[in-house]
């Protein structure tokens, strides 16, 4: 049975308070005391204390930018091509880090036999995997497979991909690696989608090891997933001129808060599975409200979801990353609590409305 052996995560150097980037947006979608009172009391309440990015531009020094001009309006604003030349230099960087911390001790990297790079915030050809290969001078027999611009879900996309994988190959060792550079999107233009995304999303990369061995992690045992098009128009992802446009509507909630009841039972029954065998809920970060809806629908104490906030809280919306440092918890407090056993239900949801979900037993 196929098994994450190891789990890494990184960020950027630039780590910004919530309030920091308050400060940013306040100058860019503010026109009165009225309309900042309003936004910095949705940053104060966005459960969110630090996010990080590969950008300083956020910060309260202008003469640091790196991706916006030295005006006020932030004109001329930064093309689609300027964004992805950053992502290019910088998205490699975070991936080999977490990627070595990853397989340290474990595997050498030429022993890795299959890459799965995940992303939807940056995109080119030769990509990240080619770039990734180079600066690891991994073997290049290498298999490749780029899972890319399926949001925040993706990361469990991918993990289904390394286990089909490891069960047709008992000897592989796969890497399946999500950068995410979100903030590199963002957008000026008054918005209610606008706003929201600059107070969610965030920069980071996660890594996850999958073999088939006897060492400690969590077995994959089942994964499930359902598409709710009711949602399709409240959650999206679109390219534009000026970087990708996100839609991230206030009836995501409410869609999650009546429908995840019913998919959660759906896949835990098809593994023959309750809520009460399940011992700690993976579940992806997309917003203080989204946990809320979740925990509502599922009759969840907040404490089931500690990992998910705690997540939330350092460091943001990450996009497909964001689950993979909430598993990356969720296993540092199976370590500390030393138990020998632990089912973990997994679940993240994206575009669509797609929601992938997991079930994996730490053992």
């Amino acid at each position: 049975m196929s098994k994450i052996t190891s789990i890494a995560t990184a960020t950027p150097e630039h780590k910004h308070s919530q309030e920091t980037l308050f400060e940013f947006a306040d100058k860019v979608f503010c026109n009165n005391e009225t309309d900042s009172r309003k936004l910095r009391f949705l940053y104060r309440q966005s459960g969110i204390q630090y996010r990080h990015s590969v950008l300083p531009d956020f910060g309260n020094v202008d003469s640091e930018r790196l991706m916006f001009p030295h005006t006020d309006d932030l004109e001329p604003f930064p093309t689609l091509e300027h964004r992805m030349r950053i992502f290019e230099q910088s998205a490699v960087v975070l991936s080999v880090k977490a990627i070595r911390d990853c397989i340290a001790n474990v595997i050498e990297p030429p022993n890795i036999t299959h890459l799965i790079t995940v992303s939807c915030t940056g995109m080119s050809a030769p990509g990240l995997d080619l770039e990734i290969m180079e600066a690891m001078e991994l073997s290049p027999n290498l298999h490749r497979t780029s899972v890319n611009f399926m949001g925040c879900y993706a990361a469990i996309h991918g993990l289904k991909m390394a286990d089909a994988i490891c069960t047709q190959q008992p000897t592989a060792n796969v890497v399946v690696v999500c950068t995410e550079l979100c903030t590199l999107h963002f957008q000026k233009e008054i918005s209610a989608d606008n706003m929201m995304s600059s107070l969610l999303f965030a920069d980071g990369t996660g890594a996850m090891l999958i073999q088939n061995n006897q060492h400690k992690g969590f077995s994959l045992n089942h994964f499930f997933s359902e598409v709710a098009f009711k949602g399709k128009k409240d959650m999206s992802w679109q390219l534009s001129a000026t970087g990708f446009l996100m839609t991230l509507t206030g009836y995501v909630p409410e869609l999650l808060k009546a429908d995840f009841n019913t998919l959660v039972q759906k896949a835990l029954k098809a593994y023959g599975f309750n809520t009460n065998n399940i011992d700690y809920w993976c579940i992806h970060p997309g917003g203080k409200k989204i946990l809320q809806a979740i925990s509502h629908s599922i009759s969840l104490e907040m404490s089931s979801l500690q990992a998910s906030y705690d997540v939330l809280k350092q460091y943001g919306n990450m996009s497909s990353a964001s689950i993979v440092f909430v598993l990356k918890e969720i296993w540092e407090h199976i370590k500390i609590s030393k138990k020998e056993k632990a089912q973990v239900f997994g679940a993240a949801f994206g575009p669509g409305l797609t929601m992938e979900t997991f079930l994996a037993t730490y053992e």
